[in-house]
């Protein structure tokens, strides 16, 4: 039954079972597209595991390895030792294969919400599921991976966003994500509401957003780049301490200004084919916008992350950032 949830979810018409059981704990369908997990035995090592994707629709390899990881609990090759909550986030746009339906979800996970329609109704359910997740679990540590893809090709195909907040990442994360073949990690510098963020700032949870790749339709992803991150997802699952690798393994970036479209008329001056963590020099003219004028590189160079001109008018049209050294120890 945990392999077929991804199909019952996308097609709601299915008569599917909200509860169950298999070989090593018991499901529970909490709300659409919201799976909890419930081990029958938990290990010493375990968290308290949320594994999102699909925040945006267009985004399939998480879906995809997300499916991989439940088959493989499932068919009873992974032992469940931890309680873990599954989300995929925005459903219609999944159905519909596009980033989002009527505004980026990804941007709504705040407890301050008041927007309304079905993406900020989506981003209250979600954060209520995780605070009961995490108030269900409290005697255990929280961990929230948000698995995503990124819209273009990148220098670093696979990178971690971390979020900023008050609690600090421990050191045996970066170890992990090394570990799982990231490349690179990109420091927040302010609040951003994404749903790592909201995890980490509300929860004190270890919590990032992951990039696995490149933006593709199901069945078109590079799956096997993804088995050390697969590997990651089954020993947390498991209960279980990850591998690791040495933090210095990958580089490491902090956002040093986030580019932000302020009218109708803006446009970023670079092809649109850039490639994420591309560097610009000292001088170099980077956005040209009606309100707020042109953007120029300051005396430093910058390298940018996530462009997109075609943001809505408030939104950020790109991060700029520059590198830093690796973290120290706790």
């Amino acid at each position: 039954m945990l392999s077929e949830w991804l199909d019952w979810t996308l097609d709601e018409s299915r008569n599917a079972s909200r509860q169950g059981r298999f070989a090593s704990g018991h499901f529970d369908v909490s709300a659409p597209g919201v799976l909890r997990l419930t081990p029958d035995t938990q290990r010493r090592d375990a968290h308290a595991c949320v594994f999102s994707a699909a925040i945006h629709g267009n985004e399939t390899a998480p879906v995809e390895l997300i499916g991989a990881w439940l088959s493989a609990l499932e068919a009873g090759t992974l032992t469940l030792g931890a309680p873990v909550l599954v989300i995929l986030g925005n459903i219609p746009a999944l159905k519909a294969q596009q980033r989002f339906m009527h505004t980026n979800l990804n941007r709504l996970f705040t407890r301050e919400l008041a927007e309304t329609g079905k993406e900020p109704a989506r981003a209250r359910q979600l954060m209520d599921e995780v605070d009961a997740f995490f108030n269900q679990h409290a005697g255990l540590p929280k961990l929230h991976y948000d698995l995503h893809t990124a819209i273009r090709g990148s220098l670093y195909p696979r990178f971690v966003v971390e979020p900023y907040a008050d609690t600090q990442t421990h050191s045996a994360q970066w170890e992990w994500l090394a570990a799982a073949d990231m490349q690179a990690v990109l420091h927040q510098h302010q609040h951003s509401w994404t749903f790592s963020h909201y995890s980490k700032h509300y929860h004190g949870a270890q919590s990032f957003t992951f990039e696995l790749g490149r933006v593709a339709p199901f069945g078109q992803n590079d799956m096997a780049a993804l088995r050390p991150m697969q590997a990651l997802l089954a020993s947390l699952s498991e209960g279980t301490p990850p591998a690791t690798r040495p933090a210095d393994s990958m580089v490491y970036f902090r956002v040093q200004h986030e580019l932000m479209r302020h009218s109708d008329h803006f446009t970023l001056c670079f092809a649109d084919d850039t490639l994420n963590f591309t560097g610009f020099a000292p001088g170099t003219c980077l956005a040209k916008d009606s309100q707020n004028g042109d953007y120029r590189v300051g005396d430093t160079s910058l390298h940018v992350v996530f462009p997109n001109a075609n943001v809505e008018v408030g939104a950020r049209a790109a991060l700029l950032v520059a590198p830093c050294a690796p973290p120290t120890d706790d």
